[in-house]
């Protein structure tokens, strides 16, 4: 459980820096790409044995490094994309009901078993997240922004689901920071691939507060993923267990952040959802 809680805090941290972001008027984009390349320099940093370039790709869970780095950038595009045409509230509900994916694939592919109270607890966990997130009026989506929301629900259960199946499949435990650095390093990649095709529109203007920003990122950025591979191979916790509960935790953990650190507004249903979570987060990790 410890792993899974720092993972957690982790995770919640990336949300207080994002906010921050808006606050000192930090380019999101290149601090994105910055934060992938400190967190790649993390990961090369905490592992423990000796490699060499060469000998990376030859490792079994290569290949599907590349394929999360790319995700990792898509989805953040789409996740900005989302929140800029559709609202914030509509991108974080999307990103955390994305817990569906994994839960459903734990279940059918790993054939777990989850007992008729945890079952309540994710229906619950859902709720919660809804509850949580939404700020304001309630969330009304045309058919031309609906696939927006959509492909974020999507590529974010794909990434948590790759993340399961490539360390229940390939990945020892010693592995694991090579393993995320390489993620990392996959996304910092594509991400600069974006930045070259950019600049030849416009000049790029990286600043120092930009890379300020982006390192700030990078580090928890590397811990939420390598705690939460970590949490994945707790023998008492089923993957369904441990996406719900993480996911669950980070909207009422980053939502009380929100309280404390940003004096945020939080309303009747806000506080509805953070009950509902406190309650789903007891159902499915106790029964």
């Amino acid at each position: 459980m410890l792993y899974l809680a720092l993972s957690v805090l982790f995770s919640s941290l990336i949300f207080v820096i994002f906010k921050l972001f808006s606050v000192y008027k930090i380019n999101t984009l290149y601090a994105i790409i910055v934060n992938y390349m400190v967190a790649f320099v993390v990961g090369v940093l905490f592992y423990q044995g000796e490699v060499t370039l060469n000998e990376v790709p030859q490792k079994s869970w290569f290949w599907g490094t590349l394929l999360l780095g790319c995700l990792f950038i898509v989805v953040f595009n789409l996740m900005a994309a989302t929140a800029q045409r559709v609202g914030v509230s509509v991108a974080s509900v999307a990103t955390k009901m994305s817990l569906v994916v994994p839960v459903l694939f734990g279940v059918l592919v790993y054939r777990e078993q989850l007992s008729p109270l945890q079952v309540v607890g994710i229906v619950m966990a859902l709720g919660a997240v809804y509850f949580a997130s939404v700020k304001g009026k309630s969330m009304t989506l045309g058919r031309s922004s609906l696939w927006l929301p959509v492909l974020v629900f999507l590529g974010s259960g794909i990434i948590d689901t790759s993340l399961k199946y490539v360390q229940e499949a390939h990945i020892k435990a010693d592995e694991f920071p090579l393993f995320s650095a390489t993620v990392f390093g996959a996304a910092a990649t594509v991400g600069l691939l974006l930045l070259i095709s950019k600049s030849i529109k416009e000049p790029l203007k990286l600043g120092f507060k930009n890379i300020l920003g982006g390192i700030a990122l990078g580090v928890p950025n590397y811990f939420s993923i390598y705690y939460l591979l970590h949490a994945l191979q707790h023998p008492s916790l089923s993957s369904a267990a441990v996406f719900t509960i993480n996911n669950v935790a980070i909207v009422m953990f980053s939502t009380l952040l929100g309280i404390a650190l940003f004096k945020e507004h939080i309303s009747p249903r806000n506080w509805g959802g953070i009950a509902l979570a406190v309650i789903s987060i007891i159902l499915v990790a106790l029964f």
